[in-house]
């Protein structure tokens, strides 16, 4: 049993392996997403050596989301596993998609953005029309993803869509075979376990970031404390006209995200995608190592999500909550400790403990 759910954990399609042999012939280095992630990529020697080599299986996530502690619920999120169910062949490799939008002033921004992601991201966007994921395809594919978010911000300013008051962070991540493209525009989080080690694949758009809040001044915006314009705690955002300048003009609150790209590793277990309600009262490091946990013993995606949104709100979080759990491979799990055998040990008294003893029991 135990060597056929090994073979399991193993095996893909086949329309996967042609796009690792692909991938393969196509490799080259990915942008460097901070700091934090090596410029150097790992390379597979062979796609698929022997029925134990560690490739990965088929994508599966999960989503959990909770009102919280506000009146309302203002989050929004996407989650397809195989987004060719939705555009057919418009990817040669499997592909899947993955968002969290969260509103503010009201949901009806993030609802909007949240009924219109395919459409934006992927339908009315022109990328090159070939079957390599190459340096030129990826660079398009970075550029359609900046053209969706001011888009969708563009949109919004249509007062008979959503209230000028209204709008919403945005962070997508899209995985095209062993690709990952983020785009973040405000303050949800999407966090890497690699090897249980948390890596951070964006960056939060605060004040306290000290690149944002040079950009915001330098360009008029008015800082006071930790917000913006006296109103917003986030430096990027869709919507929010009442707060921004006319369209076409550069202003201190942006909609145009931070696209990162790089390459998916055997070391790299899962994603984790929140939004700020998360990441208020917990690090990276711990959502991680808590969600790590769970997924060895269960293997749940959908019960990981919801132990962190829980976990958050056991941490009393004042924000509203959504977590998306996204896993590249399939755990090791947790080795259970086999009851062992009973053991007989036999002692040897001196006589002088045997006398002690007698003396003990007998006055008992």
């Amino acid at each position: 049993m135990k060597e056929t759910t090994e073979i399991k954990c193993n095996v893909i399609d086949v329309q996967y392996q042609l796009c690792l042999a692909k991938d393969q012939q196509n490799m080259a280095p990915s942008t460097p997403v901070f700091d934090s992630i090596s410029t150097e990529v790992s390379r597979f020697e062979t796609v698929v050596k022997s029925s134990a080599a560690k490739l990965f299986p088929r994508i599966r996530s999960g989503s959990y989301a909770d009102i919280g502690s506000r009146p309302s619920m203002d989050d929004e999120h996407v989650r397809i596993d195989d987004l060719s169910a939705h555009l057919g062949s418009y990817f040669k490799c499997p592909s899947s998609f993955y968002a969290v939008f969260d509103g503010h002033g009201g949901p009806d921004a993030a609802a909007y953005v949240k009924r219109n992601a395919v459409r934006l991201f992927f339908e009315d966007v022109h990328l090159p029309q070939t079957s390599d994921v190459d340096d030129a395809f990826l660079r398009a594919l970075l550029n359609s993803h900046r053209e969706a978010f001011l888009k969708a911000d563009s949109a919004l300013a249509d007062k008979s869509i959503v209230s000028s008051s209204c709008g919403t962070t945005a962070l997508t991540a899209l995985v095209l075979g062993r690709h990952l493209v983020v785009a973040n525009a405000g303050d949800c989080r999407a966090v890497l376990c690699r090897e249980g080690v948390a890596v951070d694949v964006s960056q939060d758009h605060k004040l306290s970031y000290l690149p944002e809040r040079r950009r915001v001044e330098e360009l008029g915006g008015r800082v006071e404390g930790e917000y913006l314009n006296d109103h917003l705690s986030v430096t990027r955002a869709l919507g929010d006209w009442d707060l921004k300048l006319p369209v076409g003009s550069t202003s201190p609150l942006t909609a145009e995200p931070e696209v990162q790209q790089f390459m998916l590793t055997e070391a790299d277990e899962f994603l984790i995608i929140g939004c700020d309600g998360i990441w208020d009262v917990m690090s990276s490091q711990h959502a991680v190592s808590l969600v790590r946990r769970g997924l060895r013993r269960h293997n749940d995606p959908e019960l990981g999500a919801r132990e962190l949104v829980m976990e958050a709100s056991r941490l009393h979080s004042a924000d509203n909550l959504t977590a998306v759990v996204v896993c590249f491979t399939s755990p090791n799990p947790v080795e259970s400790c086999e009851p062992q055998s009973r053991r007989l040990r036999f002692f040897c008294l001196s006589e002088e403990a045997r006398s002690k003893l007698k003396s003990l029991l007998g006055s008992n």
